[in-house]
């Protein structure tokens, strides 16, 4: 594959080990306007550049996955990093209770009333331009309010259990009793919440770097594609598109992950079937026994 001459970006690179162009590449407009090359008449034909190109030549497809792969990277970190913040915080405050619980609260309601967006923006700005991990740490730092509720809620309910007493009476530590009793039995709501948090924080790093304050030039990400694309959207509409696409996408399978584990770790949130359902499953049931199933009342 021959390499074309690039943008003087060139520690971006290519996609590895899949894809011709980097983001940075130029190469002669292929379509009209750019417009993709990807087509579904006669046969699917993916072409040289699938996702069109820019008004310079780059490649959109290369810049769509660069620009998914920072906004992921500032996702899984976010997630991972605020959910284990809201755990640490909301763990404490649930077991421990009384005045350390209050300071642990007031502090968690105190950054909670600071609009999340405009903290993001603020340290967006002092950080952003450097790179995405970066940028998913500042992030993470005010994103894990609703963890630690949540948790804290588990944990004040959990703690009055049986087994919890049968642990202390055993001669359990507290710390064995938090993390070896309670926080097994919490794991599925924090799960499900992790998975929210997640889908939150790329939709907030894409809001970021749409108004400038995320990840800068020259590197790439959903939301500055977005942002730098906005005035070709009535012209060359496939540069707006593929990014926004994108995120819906990855928002909406978050989302869809966290119903099903859900589903899979809380039995309380599970749905009850409808009476049509119970009969569609009986109706499937006898077909493949063979012998006629008697539907409940």
């Amino acid at each position: 594959m021959r390499r074309r001459p690039g943008h003087d970006v060139d520690r971006l690179g290519p996609i590895p080990g899949w894809w011709k162009y980097s983001p940075s590449d130029l190469s002669p407009i292929v379509n009209s306007g750019g417009a993709p090359t990807l087509s579904f008449s006669g046969g699917l034909t993916i072409g040289e550049h699938p996702f069109g190109q820019d008004n310079i030549g780059k490649d959109v497809f290369a810049l769509v996955m660069r620009g998914t792969q920072q906004s992921l990277t500032v996702m899984v970190i976010i997630g991972l990093l605020a959910s284990a913040i809201g755990i640490a915080i909301g763990a404490s405050a649930g077991f421990f209770r009384g005045r350390l619980d209050n300071l642990l609260m007031r502090f968690t309601d105190m950054v909670i009333t600071i609009p999340v967006i405009m903290v993001g923006a603020i340290l967006g700005a002092w950080v952003g331009g450097a790179n995405p991990v970066t940028l998913a740490l500042a992030l993470a730092a005010v994103s894990w309010t609703s963890m630690a509720r949540l948790v804290r809620g588990e944990f004040l309910s959990l703690r009055e259990r049986e087994f919890v007493d049968a642990a202390r009476v055993a001669g359990a530590s507290n710390g064995r009793i938090m993390f070896k009793h309670i926080l097994p039995n919490a794991v599925g709501v924090i799960i499900v919440n992790a998975t929210l948090l997640m889908a939150a924080a790329i939709l907030l790093e894409t809001a970021l770097s749409y108004l400038g304050f995320g990840i800068a030039f020259p590197d790439v990400s959903l939301g500055n594609l977005i942002n730098e694309y906005q005035t070709a959207f009535a012209t060359r509409p496939w540069l707006f598109w593929w990014p926004g696409l994108f995120i819906v996408t990855i928002a909406l399978c978050i989302n869809f992950i966290g119903d099903g584990l859900r589903d899979a770790f809380d039995p309380r949130q599970r749905r009850i079937p409808t009476r049509r359902a119970l009969a569609r499953a009986s109706r499937r049931a006898e077909r493949k026994s063979g012998v006629p199933a008697t539907a409940g009342a």
